[in-house]
């Protein structure tokens, strides 16, 4: 049984006080994945890196929130990109910012899935590898919209999902959200103990990212927290999902909306998301958080804050991919409008290495 639903336990960190490092008029990191036009805007977009490091795929909906259906691969570690994929036709009837997994089942097989859906919640699944694709089935939960959060648990027998839901099963967004999650045992084929695991008096936690500590011993959930009432949100599992700690507000740094993570080489954090921190400077822009896993387990602000693209339509960008190729090199992929003009919403990533931050952060300083 979870609690009545309490405040957040609020965070003293209510501004920026870390370095802002700005590469986003460095064209060169850039790559255009997939160009918006005057009459298409490519929305929501996640990311997926294959085993050999450098097969990637990127799925996105068309439009805001729109239908499902694009998929497009690299063999290149992102740098160029395939013509549109072939996907099933029903695809184009689920809509809301598809995300795509790669998992394995307790017995090593592997099989990528792309989740999707407003109201009822969908799954297509390949088993070769992303040549086929199943067509979208029902998973028998629901969700209003927005991302689709899993982890391996239990040494990786078992998958956790998490991701909002509102008060009812209508297939849109309702407030207050409140997020839920279920377990799977076979490789994210069935979803199984369907329960509401945070809901926040005056908040509305939703977009929840999963992060393992670095000890293999705590998960943390990340969230957006959409009544802008609170900083974001985050909340702990000592115990692979049985339970979750209160809620309490994340720093100003870390504050804003759909945060992906992935660590580096050298065991530190990187934090992608839609920047929502009051009075910040990149207020509405796509940027990257980087730090520790220990900053947000204690609640400190971090290392520093990476503006990585303008976004030209407001705050309407950072829903995202972000992935590590073997040579370090970080990919967050995002939606945005990220040239003026009436040209819409692209597909683009951003290559950077934290070294290279971490020499931007000592010129600050100098």
């Amino acid at each position: 049984m979870i609690e009545a639903p309490k405040p957040p336990l609020p965070t003293k960190l209510k501004n920026i006080t870390i370095p802002v490092v700005d590469i986003s008029e460095e064209t060169h990191r850039q790559v255009v994945v997939a160009a918006g036009s005057e009459t298409e805007y490519r929305g929501q977009v996640t990311t997926v890196l294959m085993a050999d490091g450098k097969t990637m795929f990127a799925t996105w909906s068309i439009g805001h929130g729109g239908r499902c259906g694009p998929l497009i691969k690299s063999v290149d570690g992102g740098l160029t990109w395939s013509d549109l994929l072939t996907t099933p036709k029903n695809w184009g009837q689920i809509s809301s910012c598809p995300c795509i997994f790669r998992m394995s089942d307790s017995k090593g097989v592997e099989r990528l899935f792309v989740f999707a859906g407003r109201g009822k919640h969908h799954s297509s699944i390949s088993e070769d590898g992303g040549t086929t694709w199943t067509p979208m089935k029902e998973t028998g939960l629901f969700k209003p919209g927005g991302n689709t959060a899993i982890i391996p648990i239990d040494n990786g027998r078992r998958h956790l999902l998490l991701m909002q839901r509102g008060p009812t099963d209508a297939p849109r967004d309702e407030m207050p959200n409140a997020v839920w999650q279920a377990v799977s045992s076979d490789g994210g084929l069935t979803w199984k103990d369907y329960r509401k695991v945070c809901e926040v008096q005056g908040a509305v936690p939703c977009e929840p990212e999963l992060i393992r500590s670095p000890d293999g011993k705590q998960i943390a959930c990340i969230m957006r927290e959409n009544s802008r009432r609170f900083q974001s949100l985050v909340m702990f599992s000592d115990n692979e999902g049985s339970t979750w700690s209160p809620a309490r507000e994340l720093p100003a740094s870390l504050t804003g909306d759909r945060h992906v993570s992935c660590f580096t080489d050298d065991g530190r954090l990187v934090v992608v998301f839609r920047d929502r921190a009051e009075g910040s400077p990149t207020y509405g822009h796509y940027i990257a958080w980087m730090g520790t896993y220990d900053d947000i387990r204690y609640g400190r602000a971090g290392q520093c804050r990476v503006k990585l693209l303008h976004s030209h339509a407001g705050a309407d960008c950072g829903y995202s991919g972000l992935e590590r190729l073997p040579d370090g090199t970080m990919v967050a992929t995002t939606y945005i409008k990220y040239r003026p003009g009436s040209k819409k919403h692209s597909i683009v990533s951003v290559r950077f290495k934290p070294a290279e931050i971490d020499a931007a952060v000592g010129q600050l300083d100098d």
